[in-house]
This record gives C-alpha cells, sequence and structure tokens, in this order.
C-alpha cells in the first residue's frame, strides 16, 4: 500500500495550490495519467478523481504511481464508510464527499486522512466543524455565488470553505476575494474525453492566473 498523507500536509497542500482539478467520467487511464501530467506542467498539483467515475479506484492507485510526490491525488463522491475504504486502499491522499456522514468523518479521523465533506448551510459547516472537520467543501456553490461564501464566513470565521460548483474562470478571482481556501474545479477545467492537452492546459493556466 502507498504511504499515507497526514491531514496537515494535505491540508497544506491543498491551501498552497489552491485549485483542486476534479476529474469526473469515464476516462482511459492513459488520457488520466495525461491529464494529470498537463495539470502539473501548468501549476496545478492537486487532482481528484470521483469514485463514481469509471475505473476511479484502479486510477488512483496509478496516479499516485506514477505522479510520486509532485500531485497530491484524491477521491471524490466519498459518501460513504465503504468509499472511504475503498479510497483509502487504493491510495487517496485526501477524500471529498457531497454530503456531511458522521461515521465516515470518524474513519477518515483514525486513519489520518483528511476528508472534505459537503455543506451547503450555516447548520451543516458548524456540524463538520464540530465533528472536526476544519476544512469543508462548500457545495453546490453556483446556485448562490460568490456573496453566499462571504455571507457564511461571516459568522464562521474558523471554519475553511472550498467553494465547487460552477468555479470557473471569471469567478474564481472573486471566490478567492472574499474568503475561499482553495476551489474545486470540475468541467471548466477538465471538459471530458474529447478534450485536448491543449485546451486543458489553457484552461489551466487561466484558473491559475486567476487564483493568483
Amino acid at each position: 500500500m502507498l504511504a499515507p498523507t497526514s491531514v496537515a500536509d494535505a491540508s497544506h497542500w491543498i491551501k498552497s495550490d489552491g485549485l483542486i482539478a476534479i476529474v469526473r467520467g469515464n476516462f482511459p487511464l492513459s488520457h488520466l495519467l495525461a491529464i494529470a501530467e498537463t495539470l502539473h506542467c501548468n501549476g496545478l498539483a492537486v487532482m481528484e478523481i470521483t469514485l463514481n467515475s469509471a475505473g476511479a479506484l484502479e486510477a488512483i492507485g496509478r496516479l499516485r504511481t506514477e505522479m510520486g510526490e509532485a500531485m497530491l491525488i484524491g477521491a471524490g463522491t466519498v459518501r460513504t464508510l465503504a468509499d472511504l475504504e475503498a479510497a483509502w486502499d487504493a491510495g487517496a491522499q485526501f477524500s471529498v464527499a457531497p454530503n456531511f456522514d458522521a461515521a465516515t468523518v470518524q474513519l477518515a479521523q483514525a486513519r489520518g486522512m483528511l476528508h472534505l465533506p459537503g455543506v451547503f448551510t450555516a447548520t451543516e459547516a458548524e456540524t463538520a466543524f464540530r465533528a472536526g472537520c476544519r476544512m469543508v467543501k462548500l457545495f453546490p456553490s453556483d446556485v448562490v455565488g460568490p456573496k453566499y461564501l462571504a455571507a457564511l464566513r461571516a459568522p464562521l470565521p474558523d471554519i475553511e470553505f472550498v467553494p465547487t460548483g460552477g468555479i470557473d474562470r471569471h469567478n474564481i478571482i472573486e471566490y478567492r476575494r472574499l474568503g475561499a481556501v482553495a476551489a474545486g474545479i470540475g468541467s471548466a477545467l477538465v471538459t471530458g474525453p474529447q478534450q485536448t492537452m491543449a485546451d486543458l492546459a489553457e484552461r489551466a493556466q487561466a484558473l491559475r492566473q486567476g487564483w493568483a
């Protein structure tokens, strides 16, 4: 089994990089490796493979092996205990969920693995925080926009929000200005199996510039 990454190290890496590239869909393994290499060459070093993608677990393990210490590789759509177990066994260095599940959080903490539960309301964010999750995924952020992030952060300044959903090169500046510690980027970055690496590189550069 590949060596795990501590909660502190994974959290620091995500906040330092700022952008989580989310890959969801049916991609051949060779294509995923090309995506990872292109992202890395264009300034993005955190990649999340969602578990509802074809061959996700195999891909996570292979990406860990191929990218070594150059990238942080995580598992997304980790909704249950079984999902977390599978992601851990595959070598994921962090996990992300669309939901908050207390049992999954407890297992992640027992394993020393960073887990970002999905929250939407102040109550959900506080519940996750009290369960030990300082960093949370704000999802779906596109239905409310950056101002909602600012509204949540006002009474919850000690919670680190990673907005995800609908973030692109046009609104990422506002999300960062209003306090996002990182952002999850899906189809605005990795559009699908037919995407060229040149297009991916251009999108990665634009997002990196926007975040910076």
